[in-house]
């Protein structure tokens, strides 16, 4: 007769067994669901001004304010399996030196949760349900105008018009007036309940039933110039007023 603790051990051994086959067969199960992810990003607006770019920067230098248009579907890359959404778009453009990578620059992110992530189902909020059923109003409250009902997009859809961008760009240099061939370009990368960690793939590539992203690249576009003010520059420059400079023009081919 084998003993308690020995049973105990074969019972705990057999369960992480199928615990790990279990979540295996799901994280590969998901390469079976197709992918194709599409998004169209444009410029709106974009200012390049000098000064301090946050409360604690300790120099005054140039940063860049872009403001832009989003429309993106990513509902192809949730799936059962899909914990949240990590979404970000980011600014390049070419290094001062020719022989260095292209400098990027995050301006927006966001997180995006899955239906099962907002409306978890575990034993703790089923008994918190059962325990504390909604409330039923015995009678309508009086309101002067009803509410509009919200329209909530499917998870992934996004749809951004002149939006602001969540970070201001700075450059190492300090300098990024007159900066050319400037894009913006979406990426993600889909946090799984259980499994690898998946990024970006670029347009034109794909890995088996996933597709990379259609879209996803703004035109190119040059950084605007700071206004030169002469005579009353300096004085501009003293008073700690951000110098507010014209809109940036794109590159035509």
């Amino acid at each position: 007769m084998h003993s308690a603790l020995v049973r105990v051990q074969n019972v705990f051994g057999f369960f992480t067994t199928v615990a790990f086959v279990t979540a295996t067969v799901v994280a590969l199960s998901v390469t079976l669901i197709p992918q194709t992810p599409s998004a169209s990003i444009e410029l709106r607006n974009v200012q390049v001004v000098k000064g301090r770019p946050h409360y604690h920067s300790q120099k005054r230098e140039e940063y860049a304010h872009i403001k832009f248009d989003l429309d993106a579907d990513l509902t192809s890359l949730f799936n059962w399996n899909t914990k949240q959404l990590f979404v970000w778009i980011t600014a390049t453009y070419p290094s001062r030196t020719a022989s260095e990578p292209p400098s990027q620059a995050v301006i927006w992110d966001a997180i995006i949760n899955s239906e099962s992530q907002k409306n978890p189902s575990t034993p703790f909020t089923l008994y918190s349900s059962f325990m504390n059923p909604p409330k039923i109003a015995t009678r309508a409250k009086r309101t002067s105008k009803p509410k509009k009902p919200e329209i909530e997009l499917a998870p992934g859809l996004l749809q951004l018009q002149h939006s602001k961008p969540k970070y201001q760009i700075t450059d190492i240099s300090g300098q990024l007036s007159s900066t050319s061939n400037v894009t913006l370009e979406v990426g993600w990368n889909v946090q799984p309940w259980v499994g690898a960690l998946t990024w970006t793939m670029e347009e034109g590539k794909g890995w088996g039933r996933w597709r990379g992203i259609r879209g996803g690249r703004s035109n190119a576009f040059n950084m605007p110039a700071l206004k030169v003010k002469g005579v009353n520059q300096e004085a501009v420059k003293g008073s700690g007023k951000p110098e507010k400079v014209a809109e940036a023009s794109p590159i035509v081919s």
